[in-house]
């Protein structure tokens, strides 16, 4: 009996030995660490999808190259230090998920369950962001939502979700005050749009400014996102007499509408499209591309600067602008469009939120996030706390028109007048 009780004693010891050696706190079951050259290493896992394949396929693939670049670049740097000496890494996991929002919520479970990913970053496009929503905050994960402008994600009551992009309300208000500054006597506008989510809100929001700015919203109609012969709309822009078009959806559709309309010779003054303008690729239309307008996220030219930020008594906080564009053609060979530059302001803002927690800690890092007010080469970016949790509420849009110099197109900032970098082209010459 006695015999049988110190042998029970002696494994409660035992056991209580290598539980005392099992000691450690890390962000999630997702996390791993290391020691190395006596200090501990974290390695976090970012989890996420992209569109490898489907209609997001070229901004979702932007974003996802100008994510990787941020998590290569902190890697090459050393990582981040903590005061108690802890050095954090990162790892990405990603799928496909072809563009489909059915596949969005299966891959971002399995991200969250299977590969124990510690925090999130958005799909592009708000339709899919909205199901990887559902899913984060089911299981409790910090997502960085980038690529993804529609307010109505926000007005779910979820906690754990971030928005960086310039809300879809507010994406095309500062179209209508150009047009406004520029040709005060227009008054017929018509708003032709992708039946989609972010699409619908924007230019349900612009509909609503523009009326009240005292336009004639003459049509107000939109497209299937598959649309490829946007003909029937062409006839019926004509028909209404309209002077300013503005609208469209993604990358695709945006570029095939503005083609048609070029070549059908529409007789328009002014014509404003959501998303593919801005693309760098927008420009292989040639003439076609000649004077469009579209409202960016980011530009290189924009004058975002830490001279800026202490002005607006802002903190500073990662690249210039010309530091990350530099960095990005050199890397894929190409230039940054704003959807990459919103896949990397997403890695700066989760990188400043774990310097502020001083912690990888999911609730510290959220408790950063809610506080942040900063400046950083991506613009102004700072968080609703409490009707709508998560929405952006510091980040600006500024608005591009390609134009022509000796020959070549270029990309120009037009709007707002303190961030110009050239006069609007008007009227629109087709």
């Amino acid at each position: 009996m006695r015999r049988t009780l110190y042998l029970l004693l002696g494994l409660l010891l035992i056991a209580g030995m290598v539980l005392a050696g099992c000691g450690g706190k890390s962000a999630s079951s997702g996390t791993t660490g290391g020691n190395t050259g006596g200090k501990k290493e974290v390695t976090v896992t970012i989890g996420f999808t992209e569109s490898q394949t489907g209609k997001y396929n070229v901004d979702s693939t932007a974003q996802t190259q100008g994510f990787k670049l941020w998590m290569e670049q902190v890697n090459n740097a050393g990582g981040i230090k903590l005061s108690d000496g802890t050095i954090v890494k990162f790892k990405a996991v990603s799928y496909d998920d072809e563009s489909k929002a059915d596949k969005v919520q299966q891959l971002y479970t399995r991200l969250a369950t299977e590969d124990k990913a510690d925090f999130l970053i958005s799909p592009y496009s708000s339709g899919l962001t909205a199901s990887a929503a559902v899913v984060s905050e089911q299981y409790g994960k910090i997502m960085l939502a980038t690529g993804a402008a529609s307010d109505s994600i926000f007005k779910k009551g979820y906690e754990r979700v971030y928005q960086l992009y310039t809300p879809a309300s507010r994406y095309l208000t500062g179209a209508v005050d150009m047009l406004k500054a520029n040709a005060p006597d227009l008054k017929k506008v018509a708003f032709v749009y992708e039946n989609s989510k972010f699409s619908t809100a924007v230019v349900t929001a612009a509909k609503e400014y523009a009326a009240k700015q005292g336009y004639d919203v003459v049509l107000f109609e939109g497209y299937d996102k598959d649309t490829t012969d946007f003909g029937a709309f062409i006839n019926k822009i004509q028909d209404s007499g309209a002077e300013a078009v503005l609208g469209g959806g993604h990358f695709q559709d945006g570029s095939t509408f503005a083609r048609q309309i070029f070549e059908k010779k529409l007789p328009i003054k002014f014509l404003a499209l959501l998303v593919a303008p801005p693309n760098p690729k927008f420009a292989e239309l040639g003439d076609a591309a000649l004077g469009v307008v579209g409202p960016s996220q980011w530009e290189a030219a924009a004058a975002y600067t830490p001279d800026a930020a202490k002005a607006a008594g802002l903190t500073w906080f990662g690249p210039s602008s010309a530091d990350f564009a530099k960095a990005y053609k050199d890397k894929y060979g190409e230039e940054a469009g704003y959807h990459a530059a919103g896949g990397y302001a997403a890695g700066v803002v989760l990188q400043k939120a774990i310097i502020d927690a001083d912690s990888v800690d999911a609730a510290k890092v959220k408790a950063a996030l809610d506080k942040m007010d900063l400046l950083t080469f991506f613009g102004h970016i700072k968080f609703n706390t409490s009707d709508a949790h998560g929405l952006q509420i510091g980040h600006e849009m500024v608005y591009i028109q390609w134009q022509k110099k000796d020959g070549k197109m270029v990309k120009e900032v037009v709007w707002p007048k303190e961030g110009a970098t050239a006069d609007l082209l008007f009227p629109l010459k087709h």
